[in-house]
């Protein structure tokens, strides 16, 4: 495994062994694909370590059927039968608006996506999970309809060892600035630019 090189040592009195199990604040942002695949990947490692995970999709449709949970929910089944990993739950945090436009004026999307922001809080401060992916949650924050300055706040404070992967276009700056890792991912080429539309196992 390669070893990464610090340039600088924190004066903050941990130990290498201290400092390389803190929780992160992960971020995935830009404008091409991958973003949630690349955050799914890191839960399956979590899941690998025996860690509960917590996926909250923000503006996909319930309807909207992706890989990666099914995958999931498969994952939670092997644990409840058989002891391992780590326990899985999936939730669809407010209803759909990127994917699916549903019945519901901005107003009540944007009141739903504040009730999952407020359940997502009280389960950090239970310290419930071990790894949360919160999936396109950048587009509330972006359209104002979650306080980013609440969110990082809540975020930098959280109890106990609780990773947190956000992901989505457009983070703002201040979840930008607050994360320990932030990944930005850049179009080179995609086979829309071409006229061909998604496919199953590809984008879903």
């Amino acid at each position: 495994m390669p070893q990464g090189q610090v340039s600088v040592t924190p004066a903050d009195g941990l130990t290498t062994r201290q400092r390389r199990n803190r929780p992160l604040l992960v971020v995935h942002t830009g404008v091409m694909k991958g973003k949630s695949t690349a955050a799914f990947g890191m839960a399956l490692r979590g899941w690998n370590q025996g860690w509960s995970i917590g996926v909250f999709q923000f503006v996909k449709s319930a309807k909207w059927k992706v890989g990666e949970e099914e995958a999931f929910r498969a994952l939670g089944r092997v644990h409840d039968e058989t002891g391992e990993g780590g326990p899985v739950e999936w939730h669809k945090m407010g209803s759909g608006w990127s994917w699916s436009r549903k019945q519901g004026s901005e107003t009540d999307h944007a009141e739903d996506a504040r009730e999952g922001w407020a359940e997502i809080r009280r389960r950090l401060r239970d310290a419930r999970h071990g790894l949360y992916v919160l999936d396109e949650f950048t587009y509330p924050l972006k359209w104002g309809w979650i306080d980013v300055d609440e969110v990082v706040a809540e975020l930098t404070d959280r109890p106990g060892h609780q990773h947190v992967i956000i992901t989505g276009r457009d983070a703002p700056q201040a979840l930008v600035d607050a994360a320990d890792l932030v990944m930005e991912t850049t179009k080179v080429k995609h086979p829309m630019d071409a006229g061909q539309k998604g496919q199953r196992g590809i984008e879903w």
